[in-house]
């Protein structure tokens, strides 16, 4: 994979207190990567200190190779953002906005304003005043703003705050089709697990400004042990015999049997062991975690070996 944002054990100290711990990882051209904690967690701090708006303490931040430390100018023009809300002027049109912006930048011509517009589905609407626009629509006027100068990553923290369902998956979709259609690198900071899973790509998850883990999603969410769901009687037998062959396995009652986490691999010798041992077997499904699920089973791991 082409790398485009690269963190080098980046901390951030502040008033004497470890705000972001060493936190290294990669972002790569035409991946949506998610950045995902609690609020408090760190990822806006962390998001400050990629575009710029706060000094590193400790390591460095690469974009498209420039240090934003040592070469702050060719770093950051690879870069569009939107930390936190994006800010307009309320009393001009979303299209003077826009030209307002690109005078900020070289060589953004018309036909660039009109091609992002169209882009962000804003063309009905563009030349209103931005504070008859909703949330949604400012929303994606500043995603408009961030795109005018063709950045190679786009930084979004929080897009869907405060969105409504619809507008949520609209620009969940822009996203995904910025990444696909213009091999843009976009990094998306949130603290809503079933939006970051339909989104992303790669997953990186901070607690206490620590980088616990950086996974592609759906290997995060499947973890190494899958969850499965047998339809067994009887189920009080089944589990009997489970506990006896696998101690270290948790199995808990379902509506029609048992449930358990085991390795696939394990699956039709579990099978055999329980015909083996008059338990009839009727079903075996296995049953997909959620990105929450892993997320809390995850942090709470890493909680307990703190504590």
């Amino acid at each position: 994979m082409d790398s485009i944002v690269e963190l080098k054990d980046v901390t951030k100290i502040i008033k004497g207190r470890k705000i972001i711990d060493q936190i290294s990882f990669q972002v790569n051209k035409g991946e949506v990567f998610g950045f995902l904690g609690p609020n408090g967690a760190g990822k806006t701090t962390t998001i400050r200190m990629i575009v710029g708006l706060m000094g590193i303490t400790s390591g460095d931040i690469t974009i498209g190779g420039a240090s934003i430390k040592s070469n702050f100018e060719d770093a950051v023009r690879h870069i569009g953002a939107i930390v936190e809300n994006p800010e307009m002027y309320k009393f001009l049109s979303g299209y003077k906005n826009l030209v307002h912006y690109a005078k900020m930048s070289k060589g953004i011509t018309k036909e660039k304003i009109d091609e992002v517009v169209k882009l962000v589905g804003l063309t009905d609407r563009i030349h209103d005043k931005v504070k008859t626009y909703s949330l949604g629509m400012r929303q994606r006027l500043g995603l408009a703003q961030c795109l005018l100068h063709d950045p190679e990553v786009l930084i979004l923290d929080e897009p869907t705050n405060g969105l409504d369902p619809a507008g949520i998956r609209e620009i969940r979709d822009y996203l995904r089709l910025l990444a696909r259609e213009k091999n843009m690198a976009v990094i998306v900071s949130s603290h809503l697990l079933s939006e970051m899973e339909m989104m992303c790509d790669r997953i990186g998850i901070i607690q206490n400004g620590r980088l616990i883990d950086v996974q592609l999603v759906q290997e995060f969410v499947q973890g190494n042990e899958v969850t499965y769901e047998l339809e067994v009687i009887p189920s009080e037998k089944a589990r009997s015999i489970i506990q006896n062959h696998y101690s270290d396995v948790r199995v808990s009652h379902s509506r029609n049997g048992v449930s358990l986490e085991l390795a696939k691999e394990e699956i039709p010798n579990l099978i055999k062991l329980l015909v083996e041992g008059n338990v009839q077997v009727f079903g075996v499904k296995e049953v997909a975690k959620t990105l929450e699920d892993r997320f809390l089973e995850v942090t709470g791991e890493k909680e307990e070996a703190r504590i």
